[in-house]
């Protein structure tokens, strides 16, 4: 909680027993990078293992019956063991707390932490409280943070214990429920016996700061008379993660869960177009009915009031089955055009029968024929698509025309598609923008991409490709065999049997190549020069040197000429670090110079000693 101390404000833990405190305990380091800013609001505490007198408030200290309380860098001492304090991002750092608060006699370290979730990333944080106690030796309580916080982030929880190097109790890394309470018993003398059989270890200690101590009336332990030999140390476990998919699958079905019901909403409203993107958030949606029904099944009485709340129903109402609910609560939608194929149409409407969403179909060439007549009429030009000879400018705003009608309709039908049916909440619209999409900007400003929320803007298409393969088999939905045989097409132009709009050909890059662009872009920090030179390892066994320097120079072009979406990009739910959803702190300008003069020179340069090189 934020705590004022000498006009200054601090982030801090305050640990409470028996109606007193014990000890107020600011964070030394903030989260300042990614998704964080609290920098913004906090300062870290800097006089390491050093404490000073914190004044209680009148009204405060009147409940707790203490005039001041230690506040700063501090152990707790109970009669029987020493307890160190660790701070969510602490442990992520090279200097981590939980060393010296170790080497200075803390048996036991416990950190309340606030960690979001990303696919992968859960093995990174089991391995660093291993190799904590590992080395260190000691019992280490994390607790997480679950569920949504109202902004793109989700708190995957996975509280775990361990010791001496060991797990020996884990949450569910996924889960709608609010609370989660994790147990272990733990041997202290297991503990002090793995600490002084490391001679290394207990010199490192013999010469540790000494932190100050803040006193807490009472013991952890069991004294010698009262043993009971019923109660054993907990056995350690294997820890299971989940592959990517199965994050896929329970995270942003979370997440949706945990913002519909906190918004008051009546439900989702989603563009269902017939293709792998739209079909990824459908499902998504799906695992959540599926999360909530189950729930409701086994008698969680906080999820039977907001199911009840957000559908409308009775005390008495529970769903059967993840179809009946999402009759309740999703709504899809096929906007077809002209342009849209027999097969799209029909493989929209076979997946929404089968998850059970409120599906309508509709035909909008009445609605773009009146926009483009109204163009006619004013300028007396009549545009065409470039297959049709008009060129490329006249091909580009007859696409948009449909893209940006099908976020005008989305709203119209989110806002009213519940009342025609006597409901009164509306819905809210969700995207199907992938990440690879996004960091190439292969997508209409303001068309159905922009919407309230999508479960997807940071996942790629390589990821959303193996989810939808592995729902097709872990929810038994054969139907998706259909989704995953289909070239992946925008189905904005005329087709024909000479042609038929493609996604990748018109990117002119693959979406294995695309991710490959965003981690280097935004993980390793690469630009186009040392994007090319990265390169030149990863593919130089299957394109030449000039093939990888045009390739980088057309994603960094259409990255440049695009980045004025990331103004207006749908929040979407954080799954990478790679993900272009940082655009909230995002300080760099969205107007870029898309010929990158002094870069482009430099790659034309470094391929030409390359090729003078070979030849020679």
């Amino acid at each position: 909680m934020p705590v004022l101390h000498r006009n200054a404000r601090y982030n801090c833990r305050i640990i409470i027993l028996n109606g007193k405190i014990v000890l107020i305990r600011p964070k030394l380091y903030l989260a300042n990078d990614g998704n964080y800013r609290e920098m913004r609001w906090f300062v870290g505490w800097t006089r390491l293992a050093q404490t000073e007198d914190f004044v209680l408030p009148l009204f405060i200290g009147r409940i707790t019956g203490q005039r001041s309380v230690m506040f700063g860098d501090a152990l707790i001492s109970t009669w029987d063991t020493c307890v160190g304090i660790e701070l969510c991002e602490e442990l992520f750092t090279p200097e981590s707390p939980h060393i010296a608060m170790s080497l200075d006699g803390a048996e036991i370290i416990v950190n309340s932490s606030g960690s979001h979730h990303e696919l992968r990333k859960l093995k990174r944080r089991v391995d660093l409280i291993t190799e904590a106690t590992l080395k260190c030796g000691g019992v280490y309580l994390y607790a997480n943070q679950k569920g949504c916080d109202g902004d793109r982030l989700y708190y995957d929880g996975a509280a775990m214990i361990l010791a001496n190097g060991v797990v020996l109790a884990m949450s569910s890394q996924f889960s709608i429920a609010d609370v989660d309470v994790q147990v272990a018993t733990v041997d202290l003398g297991a503990v002090r016996a793995f600490r002084a059989a490391r001679t290394s270890r207990s010199m490192q200690a013999a010469r540790a700061t000494p932190y100050p101590r803040a006193k807490a009336e009472c013991a952890l332990a069991v004294e010698l008379g009262d043993f009971d030999n019923s109660v054993r140390p907990t056995d350690p476990i294997a820890v299971r993660y989940n592959t990517p998919s199965e994050e896929i699958n329970l995270g942003p079905a979370c997440w949706l869960w945990d913002y519909l019901r906190r918004s008051g909403q009546g439900g989702f409203f989603l563009p269902l177009s017939g293709g792998l993107d739209s079909c990824s958030t459908a499902l998504i949606v799906h695992s959540m009915c599926r999360q909530v029904t189950e729930a409701c099944l086994r008698g969680d009485e906080q999820v039977l009031k907001d199911v009840r709340r957000c559908v409308g129903a009775g005390a008495d109402y529970v769903p059967e089955s993840a179809q009946e609910l999402a009759g309740h609560l999703f709504y899809t939608c096929y906007m077809g055009t002209e342009n849209s194929s027999t097969e799209t149409q029909e493989r929209a409407r076979h997946l929404a029968q089968t998850i059970g969403s409120y599906h309508v179909d509709l035909r909008m060439d009445s609605v773009v024929t009146a926009i483009v007549a109204l163009f006619v009429l004013v300028t007396s030009r009549t545009p065409q698509y470039e297959v049709r000879g008009g060129s490329s400018s006249e091909n580009l705003a007859l696409q948009n025309i449909q893209a940006r009608l099908r976020m005008l309709l989305s709203y119209l039908f989110a806002a009213l598609l519940p009342w025609a049916r006597g409901r009164q909440k509306s819905l809210l619209v969700l995207s199907s923008a992938n990440v690879d999409e996004a960091l190439r900007g292969y997508f209409t400003k303001y068309d159905c991409s922009s919407a309230d929320l999508n479960p997807i803007g940071s996942i790629s298409k390589h990821d959303l490709r193996k989810y939808v393969a592995f729902a097709r088999d872990a929810m038994e939905l054969p139907v998706l065999d259909e989704f995953l045989n289909a070239m992946p097409s925008a189905e904005l132009v005329p087709h024909s049997e000479s042609y038929t709009q493609s996604d990748e050909v018109e990117m002119g890059m693959s979406y294995a190549e695309l991710s490959e662009f965003g981690r280097l872009r935004k993980v390793d920090g690469c630009g186009p020069y040392s994007m090319v030179m990265h390169l030149l390892h990863i593919w130089g066994d299957q394109l030449t040197p000039r093939e990888i320097a045009q390739k980088v120079r057309r994603f960094f072009f259409f990255y440049a000429i695009n980045r004025h979406k990331m103004t207006t990009i749908t929040p979407a739910y954080h799954a990478e670090t790679y993900s272009p959803d940082d655009n909230r702190f995002d300080m760099r300008p969205f107007l870029y110079n898309s010929s990158w003069t002094w870069q482009f020179q430099a790659i034309d340069a470094l391929i030409e000693r390359i090729e003078s090189a070979q030849d020679q």
